[in-house]
């Protein structure tokens, strides 16, 4: 595992586009939560006049799934990154090469894998590492720092579902702008729209277990807790059900990449 890594990491190091992809998440990332925890979202008014009804967001506990939250939308260039990387191996036959130089394709699929594995754990400890210095400075210290703490695995879920898929579709397509494209529009129109389609025909809402969607469910917008938490009983699907939905999805996207790997031509 360690030999695949350095590799991989001996492609990407000198990367011009891994780095600033990269650099959008680690700095966006704070700088955005940085304006809502200043009250950047405010209810009413404008300036000092509105209220920030996310002030207590970034204390502990809130603040694992608040920046869990953000992070799922950020996670984004992460996503896009794992794709290019993957559609540059098929664009500049890169891939052909590694097998030349005694690589199986299975080796070259577990390389990939093992980078999304971990850009996952990196950005979970990232997420980790902000939420000690939100979570700090708004509490003024770190009792309850590890309650709730379980978002942070939820995170780490979160990343490992959409950077699978990212994966597959990489592999499926293998055309670098055709392959972001179709990712973007299915996380951010198809699967919406077949989520809303499938939960208004249902008891349950189970489009809420679609392949993104379930991970998302892990990490709702904070005012959405708030509301649910005020809202009389309805039928919900639990933390749990979400949870292990999402790992049978990586389990889905890794196999089926796979066997996309076997059977077609390099």
């Amino acid at each position: 595992m360690n030999a695949l890594f350095a590799i991989e990491w001996l492609k990407i190091k000198r990367y011009r586009t891994f780095w600033v992809l990269a650099c959008l998440f680690l700095l966006l990332l704070p700088l955005w939560n940085f304006e809502v925890a200043s009250g950047l979202i405010k209810l009413g008014g404008g300036g000092k006049n509105g209220i920030n009804f996310l002030s207590t967001a970034y204390s502990f506990p809130q603040v694992w799934g608040n920046l869990g939250f953000w992070g799922s939308i950020f996670i984004m260039f992460i996503s896009i990154l794992v794709i290019i990387i993957t559609t540059n191996e098929y664009g500049f036959r890169t891939n052909r090469q590694n097998v030349i130089d005694g690589w199986s394709k299975m080796q070259f699929y577990h390389a990939k894998v093992i980078l999304v594995i971990i850009f996952s754990f990196l950005s979970t400890i990232y997420l980790f590492a902000l939420g000690i210095i939100f979570g700090g400075i708004n509490s003024g210290s770190l009792s309850g720092l590890f309650n709730e703490f379980q978002q942070v695995a939820y995170f780490f879920l979160l990343s490992l579902d959409y950077l699978g898929f990212a994966l597959f579709i990489a592999l499926w397509i293998r055309k670098s702008g055709l392959a972001i494209g179709l990712f973007l529009l299915y996380s951010m129109i198809i699967e919406n729209i077949l989520k809303g389609i499938i939960n208004h025909y249902t008891d349950m809402p189970f489009g809420n277990l679609l392949p993104l969607q379930a991970s998302d469910e892990l990490l709702p917008f904070p005012l959405m807790q708030m509301a649910k938490a005020m809202m009389p009983m309805i039928s919900t699907i639990s933390m749990t059900n979400y949870s292990v939905a999402t790992i049978c999805w990586c389990l889905i996207y890794y196999f089926a990449g796979r066997t996309i790997l076997l059977r077609n031509d390099w």
